[in-house]
């Protein structure tokens, strides 16, 4: 079932998020270096980040609110100790990523982009792993896996539950 992720930022949040931004704020085009940063440092983007790296750039808080919020892969809560991301692209499709999609949320009981109540995964849609001609496939904890069968899926399901 859903675990509603802990969305209260740490304590240290503010200087935390300071010395992402004075480490990468000198690189060309630097607020993506920066949210990279900061869901590296914490896990997520902490919501309250985003004020303090608009003004360390220079940019309006919707602008900085806007980027992290368009682009997937940024997370606006912790993960849970594993991330399982299935491929849910064109290629995949053809392949019975949808059937595999609807097996996993039915056997780990949750839906995409949630988290599990006991913290266990967070599942994630993706729209291309690059492994279009093993489909459909997913990736684990930065994994990748081809040619999701059932025998899979339940090799994925007994490694996210230890």
């Amino acid at each position: 079932m859903l675990q509603p992720a802990s969305t209260q930022a740490p304590a240290d949040v503010a200087p935390r998020t300071a010395a992402v931004v004075d480490a990468l704020r000198g690189l060309e085009g630097p607020l993506l270096p920066i949210l990279h940063g900061l869901q590296e440092e914490f896990g997520y983007v902490p919501q309250e980040s985003l004020p303090i790296v608009a003004r360390a750039l220079n940019i309006s808080n919707a602008e900085a609110h806007g980027v992290a919020s368009f682009y997937h892969d940024y997370r606006k809560a912790p993960a849970g100790r594993h991330v399982l991301k299935i491929c849910r692209a064109e290629a995949c499709q053809s392949m019975g990523s949808e059937t595999i999609a609807a097996r996993m949320e039915q056997l780990l009981g949750i839906r995409f982009g949630e988290t599990s109540r006991d913290g266990a995964v967070t599942l994630e849609a993706v729209y291309c792993l690059g492994l279009c001609a093993c489909g459909p496939s997913a990736m684990l904890d930065g994994r990748p896996i081809g040619r999701l069968d059932e025998e899979a899926i339940g090799e994925i399901v007994t490694a996210v539950r230890q």
